[in-house]
């Protein structure tokens, strides 16, 4: 008989990524839909962060849906930290920052644990 061997968890939520899952209504396959297969990458906000976005929404009311997350340890052992996860109203502009509500980076300001 085979036992299933438990495994290190390799995805870590943060509590602020909770909530803004929880305010903009996104479950957890959406998220890490986003993290598999994300129609673009950009450098994050916070220091060492990188942000990845789907498009979502139907085309007369387009939204994006943007993660933010970190990458810790080595590369066998590696963890992902999701930080946080938005959902933006209209299109960004490809190769620019995505804009940050002002009480994410408020909250990242006051968690300097990256």
């Amino acid at each position: 008989m085979l036992l299933k061997i438990p495994q290190e968890k390799k995805i870590v939520w943060t509590s602020h990524s909770k909530m803004k899952m929880r305010q903009y209504q996104l479950s957890e396959k959406r998220v890490l839909s986003i993290l598999r297969k994300p129609e673009r990458k950009e450098e994050g906000i916070a220091p060492k962060t990188i942000a990845a976005m789907q498009v979502s929404g139907t085309k007369k009311h387009q939204t994006e849906v943007w993660m933010m997350y970190q990458l810790k340890g080595e590369k066998i052992d590696r963890q992902i930290r999701i930080i946080s996860a938005w959902r933006y109203p209209g299109r960004t502009p490809i190769g620019q920052k995505p804009t940050i509500p002002d009480d994410i980076l408020e909250e990242l300001e006051r968690d300097q644990t990256f």
